[in-house]
Protein backbone atom coordinates (compact mmCIF):
# COMPACT_ATOMS: atom_id res chain seq x y z
CA UNK A 1 0.00 0.00 0.00
CA UNK A 2 1.69 3.26 -0.72
CA UNK A 3 -0.38 5.16 1.75
CA UNK A 4 -0.39 5.45 5.17
CA UNK A 5 -2.12 7.41 8.44
CA UNK A 6 -1.95 10.92 8.55
CA UNK A 7 -0.16 10.74 12.08
CA UNK A 8 2.64 8.26 10.62
CA UNK A 9 2.88 10.48 7.34
CA UNK A 10 3.70 13.59 9.99
CA UNK A 11 6.69 11.32 10.69
CA UNK A 12 7.62 10.93 6.76
CA UNK A 13 6.99 14.07 5.51
CA UNK A 14 9.34 16.94 6.62
CA UNK A 15 7.49 19.78 6.58
CA UNK A 16 10.78 22.05 7.05
CA UNK A 17 11.97 20.57 3.65
CA UNK A 18 8.96 20.95 1.91
CA UNK A 19 8.18 24.15 3.09
CA UNK A 20 11.64 25.38 2.35
CA UNK A 21 11.31 24.41 -1.58
CA UNK A 22 8.18 25.95 -2.04
CA UNK A 23 9.93 29.66 -0.41
CA UNK A 24 12.48 28.77 -3.19
CA UNK A 25 10.29 27.76 -5.89
CA UNK A 26 8.44 31.16 -4.99
CA UNK A 27 11.54 33.36 -5.15
CA UNK A 28 11.15 32.42 -9.08
CA UNK A 29 8.10 33.21 -9.72
CA UNK A 30 4.41 35.50 -8.66
CA UNK A 31 2.82 32.12 -8.41
CA UNK A 32 1.72 30.94 -5.01
CA UNK A 33 2.01 26.74 -3.76
CA UNK A 34 0.76 25.12 -0.94
CA UNK A 35 0.43 21.70 0.44
CA UNK A 36 -2.40 20.46 2.40
CA UNK A 37 -2.74 17.05 4.01
CA UNK A 38 -6.36 16.23 5.21
CA UNK A 39 -7.53 13.61 7.68
CA UNK A 40 -10.11 11.15 6.82
CA UNK A 41 -13.62 12.26 6.00
CA UNK A 42 -16.96 11.18 3.46
CA UNK A 43 -17.52 12.26 0.25
CA UNK A 44 -15.63 13.51 -2.97
CA UNK A 45 -11.95 13.91 -2.99
CA UNK A 46 -12.19 16.25 -5.85
CA UNK A 47 -15.00 18.58 -3.59
CA UNK A 48 -12.88 18.45 -0.70
CA UNK A 49 -9.84 19.83 -2.21
CA UNK A 50 -12.04 22.84 -3.90
CA UNK A 51 -13.11 23.13 -0.15
CA UNK A 52 -9.25 23.65 0.67
CA UNK A 53 -8.31 25.67 -2.10
CA UNK A 54 -11.15 27.92 -1.21
CA UNK A 55 -10.22 27.87 2.48
CA UNK A 56 -6.61 28.26 1.94
CA UNK A 57 -6.89 31.61 -0.13
CA UNK A 58 -5.52 30.17 -3.14
CA UNK A 59 -8.18 31.82 -5.36
CA UNK A 60 -6.82 35.48 -4.22
CA UNK A 61 -4.00 35.58 -5.68
CA UNK A 62 -3.19 38.79 -8.06
CA UNK A 63 -3.11 36.36 -11.35
CA UNK A 64 -4.83 33.73 -10.36
CA UNK A 65 -1.75 31.46 -10.49
CA UNK A 66 -1.97 29.45 -7.02
CA UNK A 67 -1.44 25.61 -7.19
CA UNK A 68 -2.20 23.46 -3.89
CA UNK A 69 -1.06 19.17 -3.39
CA UNK A 70 -4.31 18.19 -1.23
CA UNK A 71 -3.17 14.54 0.33
CA UNK A 72 -5.53 12.63 2.06
CA UNK A 73 -3.79 9.26 3.54
CA UNK A 74 -6.30 8.03 4.47
CA UNK A 75 -8.09 7.51 1.05
CA UNK A 76 -4.89 6.85 -0.70
CA UNK A 77 -5.72 9.72 -2.89
CA UNK A 78 -4.42 13.15 -3.61
CA UNK A 79 -5.29 15.99 -6.07
CA UNK A 80 -3.20 18.64 -7.45
CA UNK A 81 -5.00 21.93 -8.09
CA UNK A 82 -4.36 25.43 -10.62
CA UNK A 83 -5.99 28.44 -10.16
CA UNK A 84 -7.83 29.48 -13.53
CA UNK A 85 -4.73 31.50 -14.38
CA UNK A 86 -1.58 28.99 -14.33
CA UNK A 87 -4.27 26.27 -16.13
CA UNK A 88 -5.04 28.43 -18.87
CA UNK A 89 -1.28 27.88 -19.73
CA UNK A 90 -0.50 24.69 -18.83
CA UNK A 91 -3.23 22.28 -19.62
CA UNK A 92 -4.83 19.24 -17.85
CA UNK A 93 -2.55 17.51 -19.31
CA UNK A 94 0.12 19.25 -17.30
CA UNK A 95 -1.48 18.11 -13.97
CA UNK A 96 -2.36 14.35 -15.01
CA UNK A 97 1.33 13.86 -16.14
CA UNK A 98 2.60 15.54 -13.08
CA UNK A 99 0.20 13.54 -10.50
CA UNK A 100 1.21 10.21 -12.26
CA UNK A 101 4.80 11.17 -11.59
CA UNK A 102 4.54 12.12 -8.33
CA UNK A 103 2.38 8.92 -7.65
CA UNK A 104 5.41 6.38 -8.18
CA UNK A 105 7.26 8.38 -5.56
CA UNK A 106 4.10 8.18 -3.39
CA UNK A 107 3.99 4.11 -4.11
CA UNK A 108 7.50 3.62 -2.98
CA UNK A 109 7.02 5.79 0.12
CA UNK A 110 9.14 8.46 -0.94
CA UNK A 111 6.60 11.10 0.00
CA UNK A 112 8.99 14.00 0.76
CA UNK A 113 10.51 13.45 -3.16
CA UNK A 114 7.03 13.03 -4.58
CA UNK A 115 5.83 16.23 -3.33
CA UNK A 116 9.56 18.38 -4.06
CA UNK A 117 9.75 16.64 -7.67
CA UNK A 118 5.33 18.17 -8.05
CA UNK A 119 6.70 21.83 -6.32
CA UNK A 120 9.55 21.53 -8.51
CA UNK A 121 7.75 20.82 -11.65
CA UNK A 122 5.24 23.42 -11.07
CA UNK A 123 7.64 26.03 -9.97
CA UNK A 124 9.11 25.68 -13.33
CA UNK A 125 5.86 26.40 -15.22
CA UNK A 126 4.84 29.10 -13.10
CA UNK A 127 8.29 30.89 -13.26
CA UNK A 128 7.98 30.05 -17.07
CA UNK A 129 4.15 31.94 -17.08
CA UNK A 130 4.27 33.81 -14.16
CA UNK A 131 8.13 35.15 -13.69
CA UNK A 132 9.39 36.71 -9.89
CA UNK A 133 9.34 40.61 -10.50
CA UNK A 134 11.66 41.83 -7.97
CA UNK A 135 10.16 44.86 -6.12
CA UNK A 136 6.52 44.16 -7.02
CA UNK A 137 6.13 40.19 -6.07
CA UNK A 138 5.41 39.49 -2.59
CA UNK A 139 4.22 36.57 -0.38
CA UNK A 140 0.29 36.42 -0.98
CA UNK A 141 -0.01 33.41 1.12
CA UNK A 142 1.93 31.36 4.03
CA UNK A 143 4.19 28.79 2.75
CA UNK A 144 4.06 25.89 5.32
CA UNK A 145 2.35 22.42 5.31
CA UNK A 146 -1.38 22.96 6.28
CA UNK A 147 -2.12 19.55 8.49
CA UNK A 148 -5.96 20.50 8.02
Amino acid sequence: MWWTTKRRLRRLIDADRIQRAIEAAELRTSGEIRVSIAPWFWGSIDRAAQRAFERLGMMHTAARNGVLFFLVPSRHAFVVRGDVGIHAHVGQRFWDDLAADMSSYFRRGAFDEGLLLGIERTADELARHFPYQAGRDKAELPDSVDWS
